[in-house]
C-alpha cells in the first residue's frame, strides 16, 4: 500500500517521528475555516478519503469530506456533510467533531462526537464519501472518542469509547461495547483507566482511544491519547497499548512512556496549546509502516511515522500493566 512515508531522520532515537513538512493541513485551508484538526482518513479507490473536523469562523464545529492522491495534499470539500437520516428523531444537527472512520465488510463507518442534549457518539456509513447515512447514536450522553474495530469480534461489532460529562472532562476511562446491528449497544466492558501519576504522569488524568485498532499477531495495537493536568493546563500526548485479539477488554501491555508529546511550535501554540491528538492511522502490512494523523494544538493537522513492530516493542519495553 502506498501510504505517506518519510524515513526516520538521522540520529533520531524516537519510536515515532514527525513529518518534516508538518503541518500538512493548515488552519485556513478552507476560505472560512478557523482550524482543521482531529480528523480521520482511510484508503479509498486509488488514493485516500476522509472526514475532517473544520471549525469555521463562527467557531461552529462541522464535518467535511476530503480526498487525496498521496495522503498529504488534501482537497477538503468546502460544504459541510449533510447526513441522511431514516429517523429524524435521531437528532437534528447541533455540532460534530473529532471523527473516526473505519472500513468494515462493505462500507465505511464514521463515528464522531455528536451534539444530542450533550456530547454523544454519532454513527453513520458511506460507500462513496458523497452520501452519508446516519443511524442511531451509539450511546446516551455523555460520551466521546467512539472508535470501531475493523472487523467483527465473536460475530459482533465492537467500539471503544470514553464516557464523559458536558464539558472539558477532568476524568475518563476507556470502555468497550458490542453490537449485533450497529444500533443497540451492550456487553460493556472496562478496558483502561488513567495511570497513577507516579507511574505515568502524561496519562494520569484521562485517556481516550485514537485511530482504528490495528490487528497484529501480538494483539490489537491501539494508539490512544492521554492527558496530564499541569500547572499550565491540560497537556495531550499519545501512547500505545496491546489488547487481546478475542477479548479486547483485556490489556496485554500499555506504554508507560508517550510515543509523541507536544513539543514543536505547531503543537504547543494554537487555539488550545499543548495538544497532540491522534485520530487516524494508515498502515502497510507488507512493510510494517504506519502513518499517524494527529491534531496539533486544536488548530492544524500533523503527520507522524513509525513501524508497527517497533511500536509493539516499545509498548512492551515500557509496559506498566502488572
Amino acid at each position: 500500500m502506498n501510504i505517506p512515508w518519510e524515513n526516520k531522520p538521522a540520529g533520531c532515537r524516537d519510536t515515532v517521528w514527525r513529518y518534516s513538512a508538518n503541518p500538512i493541513i493548515k488552519r485556513d485551508q478552507l476560505s472560512d475555516s478557523n482550524s482543521i484538526f482531529n480528523s480521520a482518513v482511510v484508503p479509498f479507490g486509488k488514493g485516500f478519503a476522509g472526514v475532517f473536523r473544520c471549525d469555521d469562523r463562527n467557531r461552529r464545529m462541522t464535518l467535511h469530506a476530503g480526498f487525496s492522491q498521496d495522503g498529504i495534499n488534501w482537497d477538503i470539500r468546502p460544504e459541510t456533510i449533510r447526513f441522511e437520516r431514516e429517523n429524524p428523531e435521531a437528532g437534528e444537527w447541533v455540532y460534530g467533531y473529532d471523527p473516526r472512520v473505519c472500513f468494515i465488510e462493505d462500507r465505511y463507518w464514521v463515528c464522531w462526537c455528536n451534539g444530542y442534549f450533550g456530547p454523544t457518539i454519532g454513527v453513520a456509513w458511506t460507500k462513496d464519501f458523497e452520501h452519508f447515512h446516519q443511524v442511531e447514536n451509539a450511546f446516551l450522553p455523555y460520551n466521546r472518542n467512539g472508535v470501531l474495530f475493523p472487523r467483527k469480534i465473536d460475530g459482533m461489532y465492537a467500539m471503544l469509547s470514553r464516557p464523559s460529562d458536558t464539558g472539558h472532562t477532568a476524568f475518563g476511562d476507556i470502555f468497550l461495547s458490542f453490537s449485533k446491528d450497529m444500533e443497540f449497544w451492550g456487553r460493556h466492558r472496562h478496558v483502561m483507566s488513567p495511570a497513577p501519576f507516579e507511574e505515568s504522569a502524561w496519562q494520569c488524568m484521562k485517556i481516550g482511544a485514537g485511530p482504528t485498532p490495528i490487528e497484529t499477531k501480538e494483539g490489537w495495537l491501539v494508539i490512544f491519547h492521554g492527558v496530564l493536568r499541569s500547572c499550565n493546563g491540560y497537556v495531550y500526548s499519545f501512547g500505545s497499548a496491546l489488547l487481546d485479539l478475542e477479548k479486547p477488554w483485556k490489556v496485554l501491555a500499555r506504554s508507560g512512556q508517550y510515543l509523541l508529546s507536544p513539543q514543536t511550535l505547531y503543537e504547543c501554540t494554537g487555539d488550545v496549546p499543548n495538544v497532540a491528538f491522534p485520530c487516524a492511522a494508515l498502515h502497510d502490512p507488507e512493510t510494517g509502516r504506519v502513518a499517524i494523523y494527529y491534531g496539533c494544538a486544536d488548530t492544524v493537522t500533523g503527520l507522524a511515522f513509525g513501524y508497527i513492530d517497533e511500536i509493539i516493542e516499545f509498548t512492551k519495553r515500557t509496559n506498566i500493566v502488572k
